[in-house]
């Protein structure tokens, strides 16, 4: 999970690590999150400037430390003392999230980041590859152990130290082996409100619901309060969901046979 989250903190083209979004202030916020779902333990940071890569800063925390979760200096402190790559905050700026920022203030609009269409409406430069998001991954085991991870740069244009759902443990990131391993992206207040990733899992655990119906089921309470988004799913059986109430959600899996799977829009 830390790795595959790893190379697309390490790219531009994702609301995450390198490609952050800004926040009003002009500043790249990052938040992220793991859990093990075999010994349920997690750790996540949220707000930092200069950790590389917040995943591993959130995996650290949760082995490190008998925390969850760690806040902006302190989580820097401490990824620092854990021997974290560490980088200054202009790292993480890239043209195309700084003029986005701009288009943003300008229309004085918080902008999502999940969704295509509304993203469409901020064009990138000719050549930037078109891709957008919160990024998250969970993962199976030959043991049967699942695990999911979240990391983000949060919305465009937020302000006030806001944290939304992706380090929120059984909101936007949980993963237990007795049900399953969850990742949302979306508009994280209302992911916070309905706790998504462990209605989910509560649903699978207590009636025995299909990841499908149980992950569209969470995904109605959180538009039923005027949010939107999606989740990747994934159970201790290997059986799993990508469910989203956007327009669409780039996602992928790849399994035992090596064979990559990647989509945007409706299957």
């Amino acid at each position: 999970v830390q790795r595959a989250i790893n190379v697309m903190e390490d790219s531009p083209l994702f609301n995450a690590g390198k490609g952050a979004v800004f926040t009003h202030d002009g500043k790249n916020e990052l938040d992220a999150a793991i859990m093990d779902g075999k010994t349920k333990m997690a750790g996540a940071v949220a707000g930092v400037t200069t950790i590389k890569n917040p995943i591993n800063a959130a995996y650290a925390v949760m082995t490190k430390s008998p925390h969850v979760l760690m806040i902006s200096n302190g989580a820097e402190l401490f990824a620092k003392e854990q021997g974290l790559v560490m980088v200054e905050p202009s790292y993480f700026k890239t043209d195309f999230r700084w003029q986005q920022l701009q288009n943003a203030l300008k229309d004085e609009k918080i902008t999502l980041d999940h969704n295509g269409k509304s993203a469409s409406l901020l064009l990138p430069p000719k050549n930037y590859d078109y891709k957008y998001g919160t990024v998250g991954a969970v993962a199976l085991d030959k043991d049967g152990n699942l695990a999911a991870g979240t990391s983000t740069g949060g919305m465009t244009n937020k302000r006030y130290g806001r944290v939304g759902d992706s380090p929120i443990i059984g909101a936007g990131t949980y993963a237990d082996n007795n049900t399953v391993a969850v990742s949302a992206t979306g508009t994280g207040e209302m992911f916070i409100r309905t706790s998504t990733a462990y209605n989910i899992a509560a649903q699978v655990k207590y009636k025995n619901t299909p990841l499908k119906e149980a992950a569209q089921n969470a995904l109605d309470e959180v538009k039923n309060i005027n949010g939107s988004g999606g989740v990747i799913v994934l159970d201790k059986n290997g059986n799993y969901t990508m469910s989203f109430n956007t327009e669409g959600m780039y996602r992928g899996t790849i399994g035992n046979d090596g064979k990559a799977i990647v989509s945007i829009y409706e299957q």
